[in-house]
């Protein structure tokens, strides 16, 4: 596989729904951590890894995060908005810029934080390996959702490192992590 590991990564009720104009439609520090967590770890000092979202995605890294490069699509915007170090137009240009010196001895997973549109082209890119999706054990009132996908090619897996495999629950709302893994053509 040419370029770099692609991994899609958000919070969804249950159905679907990640965001209510513009925010996350709950507060749930602890899995914001735990995102967080995930989207910072690299395996080596020096390294990073690139973040990929859309002008108005309900996730928008405004602070800086330590060991990631923050790109921001936007079709309209002139200028690197705040949080972000790189404006793209597209998601093919940032998942190039991935791959051009002097990022590409540097970067070592894109990760994708929505929304709805920017998950629908990972989710067809050939580099798209994993799916981060916590399972919030709620409805909210959503006016933007998690595209579906393939179970076939992207599988549930029971266990995985690092992840907590028990239901946990804050603010009195029920989740639980979860990672679909892509399966090789010969497994579907």
């Amino acid at each position: 596989m040419d370029g770099k590991p692609l991994r899609l990564i958000a919070a969804a009720d249950a159905e679907l729904g990640i965001g209510l104009g513009g925010h996350l439609p709950w507060h749930l520090p602890n899995e914001f951590n735990w995102f967080v967590s995930r989207i910072t770890a690299v395996s080596e000092p020096g390294k990073k890894n690139m973040l990929i979202w859309g002008r108005y995605s309900a996730v928008n890294p405004s602070q800086p995060l330590p060991n990631c490069y923050r790109v921001c699509l936007s079709r309209t915007l002139r200028c690197v908005p705040p949080g972000a170090d790189h404006v793209c137009r597209d998601f093919a240009s940032a998942i190039q810029l991935a791959s051009l010196p002097p990022l590409s001895d540097t970067i070592e997973i894109v990760w994708v934080l929505g929304g709805t549109h920017v998950y629908q082209e990972a989710l067809k890119h050939p580099n798209c390996e994993q799916i981060y999706l916590t399972n919030i054990m709620a409805c909210f009132n959503c006016d933007t959702f998690f595209p579906e996908f393939d179970q076939k090619i992207f599988r549930l897996l029971d266990e995985f490192p690092g992840i907590p495999g028990e239901i946990l629950e804050e603010n009195g709302i029920k989740y639980k992590f979860q990672v679909f893994q892509k399966v090789s053509r010969r497994q579907i």
